[in-house]
């Protein structure tokens, strides 16, 4: 009876203290203990998320991508409308792809420790009356580089997350703009618009006398009342808009920006900048290989050395060879599915460079196409006004007719709303030229 409460005590003793490593203050310093301290996991005062990626890495571990993304300057102008809205929609951002980044980020710290033994206690009931507590040590000595291989996928991991990271705040800035631009395109045009409503409904004015006077017939008259009730529909619908954006983009910045107008141009650099989607295909190919050398290590023998200290002595250590999978008669094609796959990484980044360059080349097209259109619209706008300010002069005088002057503001009207329609179209497009290449937000602010 008393060996049974000697095994108990020494049981329980064991299980005590190996708790007690992991929790009280005086125990050994797990990675994982719940009361560690999280200060130095914290955002950083300066730098952003990037360069606390970056700091975490041993210099022969530096990435060249996150050092890219720091570097990233923002085109916007400072102190611009854009700026105003960009700043404006980023203090507001709800910032989820930080948290991801932070994920991935201590699965790295994780990783960078697999290559320490690992500890397990044990403790089980061989009899009613006979408890095992035992502490297992495994070591892994030889692994086809798998170790080695989960440090670099957690590394990609952070990279990928990071391009991520900046792509959800380029698009949250985009997204902001063109609401900002959807805002100012209908306020423009109520406002020109309105002009034009104001004309017709002169000429509805002087046509109500006319036929009151039985000088013209009512018909002109309905048709003139028909075009100052187009023209108002304009005008409501264009307010609307104008009200809607605004009120979309006030739901996602910080602070107000409802006094906010202008456009602003945007000198986007031409071949010198790598988009994004560049950057997350590179870190997405870094983290495949990785994966691939783990799948390729998992068909491949290992081996590993395991001890055991309980409370009947100390066993081991064990020298064990072993492998995740069997050998069998489909390994050599497994071996070579998994060599196929690296492959495959590093064609999906081609594929997805000429993906970007494409787009980007189309967007450079439009881009150039709207300005033009861009010139030739403005010049008819203003041939239009000029053609309305002559007739009307020359109805005054009596050598015009009024369905004449109405079609003349009707086709001012028109004119000018095309002209505002390819500037923003221009502008919008610049805009996601920037997005594309990820030139929204300053990746040190990031």
């Amino acid at each position: 009876m008393g060996q049974y409460v000697r095994q108990g005590l020494i049981a329980v003793t064991v299980s005590v203290a190996l708790s007690g490593c992991m929790s009280t203050p005086g125990g050994f310093d797990l990675p994982f203990r719940k009361d560690k301290p999280d200060a130095e996991v914290t955002r950083a005062e300066q730098g952003g998320n990037f360069a606390d990626a970056q700091s975490e890495r041993s210099e022969e571990n530096r990435s060249e991508i996150i050092d890219a993304l720091v570097a990233r300057r923002s085109v916007l102008p400072h102190g611009s409308p854009y700026a105003q809205v960009a700043d404006a929609a980023l203090a507001a951002s709800a910032r989820t792809a930080e948290a991801e980044l932070m994920q991935a980020r201590m699965r790295s710290r994780a990783a960078d420790k697999n290559w320490l033994p690992s500890l397990g206690p044990q403790i089980s009931l061989n009899s009613l009356s006979s408890f095992i507590a035992t502490l297992v040590i495994d070591q892994v000595i030889f692994d086809n580089g798998r170790k080695k291989a989960e440090r670099e996928f957690a590394r990609a991991d952070v990279e990928a997350a990071a391009v991520q990271l900046s792509q959800d705040q380029n698009d949250r800035v985009a997204t902001a703009l063109n609401l900002y631009l959807a805002a100012e395109e209908n306020r423009e045009k109520a406002a020109t618009t309105s002009g034009a409503l104001t004309r017709m409904r002169e000429m509805e004015r002087i046509m109500s006398k006319r036929v009151e006077g039985g000088i013209s017939d009512m018909s002109e008259l309905s048709v003139i009342r028909s075009k100052v009730a187009e023209l108002d529909s304009l005008h409501e619908d264009a307010t609307r808009k104008s009200r809607t954006a605004r009120a979309e983009l006030a739901a996602m910045t910080a602070v107000p920006v409802d006094a906010v107008q202008g456009v602003t141009p945007l000198a986007v650099p031409e071949g010198q900048v790598e988009p994004l989607d560049i950057y997350l295909a590179r870190a997405e190919r870094e983290r495949d290989l990785a994966q691939a050398t783990i799948a390729r290590a998992g068909f491949l023998p290992g081996i590993n050395a395991t001890g055991a200290i309980s409370n009947r002595g100390v066993n081991g250590p064990d020298v064990t060879i072993s492998s995740d999978s069997r050998f069998g008669f489909a390994t050599p094609d497994n071996l070579k599915a998994v060599d196929a796959s690296k492959d495959a990484a590093g064609r999906r980044v081609a594929q997805t460079r000429e993906d970007v360059n494409r787009r980007l080349a189309a967007l450079r097209e439009q881009r150039e196409g709207h300005t033009a259109r861009l010139g030739r619209a403005v010049a008819l706008a203003e041939q239009g006004r000029a053609n309305a300010n002559v007739f009307k002069r020359q109805f005054e005088a009596g050598t015009r007719t009024v369905s004449e002057v109405v079609s003349v503001i009707e086709t001012m009207a028109r004119l000018d709303a095309e002209a505002i329609a390819a500037k923003f179209t221009a502008a919008k497009v610049e805009v996601e030229i920037a997005r594309e290449l990820g030139l929204l937000a300053d990746g040190s602010d990031l």
